[in-house]
């Protein structure tokens, strides 16, 4: 019963933010109440709930302070080098743009946390998009897929975690799969490619020079028949369009010129006011500490950032109205990312109270037919696609992959086989609902929760079985 349940909650949530007939938050809150009233454990979910976020408490404040410090750093200037080197290799050609979103945040994802990624690549990212009438899906699609390849490192925290529950090595874990997570990660710019293409198709390119100039006339000239869009900036800095052809991705898909208030290239203003040219490498150097603290894991996360947000406030804005008025342009960020967190608290804190994501577990490593046992590495890989995405990394890690391992060992399977299997549905998993950076990635694309999921699902599901064919060819799993 609690299995059907469970799955039926599931469910429900996707399809009403997808086809949007309730809002993420309100859906993450209201539907595992009224699930768990169903299954006869109403007069718990007080209790559910506040052990929900007791668990969430801490990723909110990381959160918080993690957009509060970012958000300064964009503000005193210190990723306006890499945003215009990314913009002379993307040369306003949606092809190079999406690659380029691809390979911003691979790299970014070194670092280890989803957050910091989507901070940075939507931060540099998203003026271009806005400028050129590009879908905004694809950039989250892209954004959020790349990182999920680039999360199975071993500090970025499911190979960590896969590694404690067998009681392996991490590096045993995760060196041999470099070459897999390597073909994926290919897969992924070759995807940036194609989306890219179509892109293009759809609404072809400008010159550099006419899409860093928010008021300058310009034209899209389609490559390859896809339509026309016209571009007429006004003095009020609103952008018009009027767009033939090819529509775009649904519904919120794409921000075109017609969408109203063009955001244009604020990051790239020279002279605005917040910039602290003098204080570049204080605040490089800062970034950079901060980073490799957590990497080596000093100090708590969110400890890191709020200290962080702290210094960095205090040294590149010492007068205190400053510092209110930096606070409240990111207020917005803020507020959306960390209520939709604590509203994940209660789906999350619903599923785990109530035994629902326990007997839809154990009912997925029962339906395992017998004689899979001596392919339970491929099971596990393709079992991580979907427990991933539904569960948390931690009742993946801890709760379901010690049983497949154990059911592996009866067969001869090695757990560090298990174990790799375990990582590919990473990719996938990076658009979760259950995922609170996934929140800051289309709070701050402004996108809505169902068109990304809607658009993403299907490349990144793809790209875990890229993964997990590769691992299976190279012998790894």
């Amino acid at each position: 019963m609690l299995t059907v349940l469970g799955f039926a909650m599931i469910a429900t949530f996707l399809v009403l933010i997808m086809l949007k007939k309730m809002s993420p938050i309100a859906a993450l809150v209201l539907i595992p109440a009224l699930f768990c009233v169903a299954v006869g454990q109403g007069a718990q979910l007080g209790d559910y709930v506040i052990e929900g976020v007791g668990k969430l408490a801490p990723t909110a404040a990381m959160l918080m302070f993690a957009i509060v410090y970012f958000g300064v750093m964009i503000d005193v200037g210190l990723f306006d080098p890499i945003v215009r080197g990314i913009l002379r290799f993307c040369k306003a050609d949606p092809v190079r743009v999406v690659v380029g979103t691809a390979v911003l945040a691979a790299i970014v994802s070194l670092d280890g946390d989803g957050s910091t990624t989507f901070m940075i690549t939507v931060s540099a990212m998203y003026p271009l998009y806005k400028r050129l009438g590009m879908s905004l899906v694809v950039m989250t699609g892209v954004a959020a897929t790349a990182n999920g390849v680039m999360n199975t490192l071993p500090w970025g925290g499911p190979t960590a975690r896969a590694a404690t529950a067998l009681k392996l090595d991490a590096g045993d874990i995760f060196v041999p799969m470099i070459p897999a997570l390597g073909v994926g990660l290919l897969f992924v710019f070759v995807l940036a490619y194609v989306l890219g293409r179509r892109e293009r198709s759809r609404i072809g390119y400008l010159t550099l020079d006419e899409a860093l100039v928010p008021e300058a006339d310009a034209v899209l000239v389609t490559a390859g028949g896809g339509g026309t869009v016209t571009t007429k900036g006004g003095v009020d800095g609103k952008v018009r369009g009027e767009r033939t052809g090819a529509a775009g991705d649904g519904p919120g898909a794409t921000a075109g010129a017609g969408e109203g208030k063009d955001d244009g290239f604020q990051g790239l203003d020279p002279n605005r006011a917040t910039l602290r040219p003098r204080l570049y490498w204080f605040n490089a150097a800062l970034t950079v500490a901060l980073l490799a603290a957590m990497i080596l894991e000093l100090l708590p996360i969110p400890v890191l950032f709020l200290l962080g947000a702290a210094l960095a406030l205090t040294v590149n804005y010492p007068n205190m109205a400053e510092q209110k008025e930096r606070i409240a342009a990111h207020a917005d960020n803020v507020l959306n990312v960390a209520g939709m967190v604590f509203a994940a608290a209660v789906f999350t804190g619903v599923l785990t109270g109530t035994g629902m994501v326990k007997h839809m577990a154990d009912w997925l490593v029962g339906a395992i037919p017998e004689g899979m046992g001596p392919h339970m590495a491929l099971v596990t890989g393709v079992l991580s696609l979907p427990l991933t995405y539904f569960m948390s990394n931690d009742g993946f890690y801890f709760g379901v992959l010690p049983v497949l391992a154990e059911a592996g060992a009866a067969h001869g399977v090695s757990p560090l086989e298990i174990a790799r299997a375990s990582l590919v549905g990473q990719a996938l998993h990076m658009s979760s609902p259950l995922v609170p950076a996934v929140y800051v990635l289309v709070g701050m694309a402004k996108v809505e929760f169902g068109d990304h999921t809607r658009f993403t699902v299907k490349w990144a599901a793809l790209t875990s079985l890229v993964v997990l064919a590769a691992g299976i060819l190279f012998g790894i799993v």
